[in-house]
């Protein structure tokens, strides 16, 4: 059962843009088999496919996931527990292991209009850089964002 704490203020606002950080079960660095941060991804566009969220910028980080996107349909926890539950399914699938892979609840920010969109991209993207995994973001392989290029780095508009 999720802490009410994590509960408390998800509002689910078709059309918001929201900035979602999940952990893992006891902060364990799945993500650092890129296999399996590969599961993650698909399962962000898989997301997008359905038409619950519009991904604008993401990073999967060894332990963790930050996700920036549009809410397009249905409810923020709803869209998350699909997200996460698709994902522990396809990943312990290739670990040949069953149980738990993210914490419960999630951390949300709902962007309001006048806070900088491609600001907030851009420093989701830069979190291998803070944590000390990479020295130029174009070295981490897991991460992606519509305005920014794998190419130009963090100042490509």
């Amino acid at each position: 059962m999720s802490s009410p704490r994590l509960r408390k203020g998800h509002h689910s606002t078709q059309g918001a843009v929201h900035a979602v950080t999940v952990a893992t079960r006891h902060r364990q660095a799945f993500f650092r088999d890129a296999s399996l941060a590969e599961i993650v991804r698909q399962q962000m566009l898989r997301s997008d496919l359905e038409g619950c969220s519009q991904t604008h910028a993401w990073v999967v980080m060894p332990d963790h996931l930050h996700w920036l996107f549009t809410l397009d349909h249905g409810g923020l926890s709803a869209c998350l527990r699909r997200f996460k539950s698709r994902s522990t399914g396809a990943i312990n699938q290739v670990r040949g292991q069953g149980g738990a892979i993210w914490q419960s609840g999630f951390h949300d920010h709902r962007l309001r209009d006048d806070e900088d969109l491609l600001g907030q991209a851009r420093y989701i993207v830069a979190n291998p850089l803070r944590a000390g995994l990479v020295t130029d973001v174009r070295d981490y392989p897991h991460w992606g964002c519509q305005w920014i290029s794998r190419h130009g780095g963090l100042d490509d508009p």
